[in-house]
């Protein structure tokens, strides 16, 4: 076998055959898009390769400690790779829990390298226990390309709706996500929910598929994201097989699907997925789909697809306020390897009122206060206040404006006004309705120092001169009124209360 065989074959593939190894010791499967993907190999030389690159990823990521990488992940290796799962050792137990906290990070950077068609599962386990785990076959195989299959992504079974932590940040979110697993089809279809990386949309969109699969396991759930539906698409027309793949689709029950900014630009798939849309909806499926952002901000995305997705219900996540922070930093405790480790609720405090952009933050802060008292605590192994801020000297604090969050204003404003948030962040342009709207977009910008065209996200997509507009409408108000003046205090003491 020669590269003339394959064309199109990936960079990497290229990269790997200049040091003249032979070809047959890598796996190959399926031409996909513009490049092939390299997969299943126990060869050491092709797992060293590919765990630098994945490494060398996640270094200048910024997502993992400068201390934590050097020490624990550096001193990881890639033992095992197959196409679903990837193989990790590590040398010792703290090592492991460093790593799965971050175990997201680790495969989808993994995913990346490989180009992987599908989703990797990452196991990590001790170097002790190695040979129990791999696989002592030296042969390897060619994976016949032409072996197209449409399999959902598997569900990580550890996201479920017991282990979500509901604040005033998600609240809305969680109850509309267990309405559509309570009763699929029925009530919110699509359900979209939309908000920043980290703060729990695709842990909500797990928790539907597996309370369906285990309370409805007659029910045909597919979970996926958009980029895997995109190389459906695409090989599925290579192949001609893509009617056998719409076929497939319209015979899910529950469609979950993740990231569906990603189809933006994609004319081929929005068609499909057009069309798969209509037929699972006007036969009471139910769909949920994830996104960073409204449809209505997703450039790129047809006009019939934001009318379909706007027309079930959508739903935002908000950063997790203070009391939504510590409930996640003592559920992280109490599963972690360290629930026998006695921790300050001060120390828990700092954390959560500094490190609170998104969970992953929150994570990532305890990781270091943890790893920090095993290190250098030589004292009663107590966790306090000082080992915490000592611990996270130098890193980047994010306060949470003492709990303030858009989603806090927008209720405290509609309430105050005797009106719903879905009224305030509507198109209705009654004089009440835009008077509490324009109040709200100005405390979001004095209180939280939003810029204009984030709030206006936050306001039914509205662009940053409606919301600049809106803000120099309230100051002008606020100095020729004393009355005006004098209810804008009282809601901003009521936000800050």
């Amino acid at each position: 076998m020669d590269k003339k065989s394959f064309p199109q074959f990936a960079v990497f593939y290229l990269d790997l055959t200049c040091y003249n190894v032979p070809t047959t010791y890598i796996y190959l499967v399926k031409i996909y898009k513009e490049g092939a993907t390299i997969f299943m190999t126990n060869n050491s030389f092709y797992l060293n390769e590919i765990w630098s690159r994945t490494l060398e990823s996640i270094g200048t990521s910024g997502r993992v400690d400068n201390f934590v990488f050097d020490n624990f992940y550096k001193e990881s290796n890639l033992v095992d790779l197959n196409e679903k799962k990837a193989l990790i050792s590590v040398a010792s137990f703290i090592h492991k829990t460093l790593l799965m906290n971050e175990i997201d990070l680790i495969s989808t950077t993994l995913e990346d390298i490989l180009n992987a068609p599908t989703k990797l599962q990452c196991d990590i386990i001790l170097e002790k226990d190695l040979t129990r785990f791999v696989d002592n076959t030296n042969e390897v195989n060619i994976i016949e390309s032409m072996d197209e299959s449409f399999d959902s992504s598997p569900l990580r079974e550890d996201r479920t709706f017991e282990n979500f932590i509901v604040g005033d940040c998600n609240r809305e979110s969680h109850s509309a996500a267990l309405a559509c697993a309570y009763n699929p089809g029925n009530l919110f279809n699509p359900l979209f929910i939309y908000g920043n990386s980290g703060l729990g949309k695709s842990h909500l969109l797990c928790a539907i598929g597996n309370y369906v699969k285990k309370n409805e396991p007659s029910k045909k759930v597919y979970y996926t994201d958009s980029n895997k539906f995109v190389d459906n698409v695409v090989n599925s027309i290579k192949l001609g097989k893509i009617d056998a793949f719409k076929k497939y689709m319209y015979s899910i029950d529950v469609l979950l699907i993740d990231d569906i900014q990603f189809i933006a630009g994609k004319e081929k798939s929005h068609e499909i997925f057009f069309s798969i849309f209509n037929e699972l909806v006007n036969n009471r499926k139910q769909i949920c789909i994830v996104s960073d952002r409204l449809p209505t901000e997703i450039k790129g995305l047809e006009d019939r697809l934001i009318s379909r997705f706007s027309s079930g219900l959508s739903v935002g996540i908000d950063s997790p306020e203070f009391e939504t922070s510590l409930a996640i930093l003592k559920l992280k405790m109490s599963n972690s390897a360290f629930e026998s480790r006695n921790i300050d609720e001060e120390a828990l405090s700092f954390i959560a009122s500094n490190f609170n952009r998104d969970v992953r933050q929150l994570e990532g802060a305890l990781n270091r206060v943890l790893f920090y008292a095993i290190e250098f605590q030589k004292d009663d192994g107590k966790i306090r206040f000082d080992t915490a801020t000592n611990a996270l000297r130098g890193q980047v604090l994010v306060s949470d404006k003492s709990g303030i969050t858009v989603r806090k204003i927008i209720k405290c404003v509609s309430e105050y006004y005797g009106l719903t948030k879905q009224q305030l962040t509507s198109k209705t342009r009654t004089k009440n309705i835009s008077t509490a709207r324009q109040i709200a977009m100005f405390m979001c910008r004095k209180l939280l120092d939003l810029p204009y065209i984030k709030i206006g996200e936050e306001f039914g997509g509205r662009d940053h001169s409606t919301v600049m507009s809106s803000c120099e409408k309230v100051e002008k108000q606020s100095k020729a009124s004393g009355a005006y003046l004098q209810a804008l205090n009282e809601i901003e003491k009521i936000i800050k209360s």
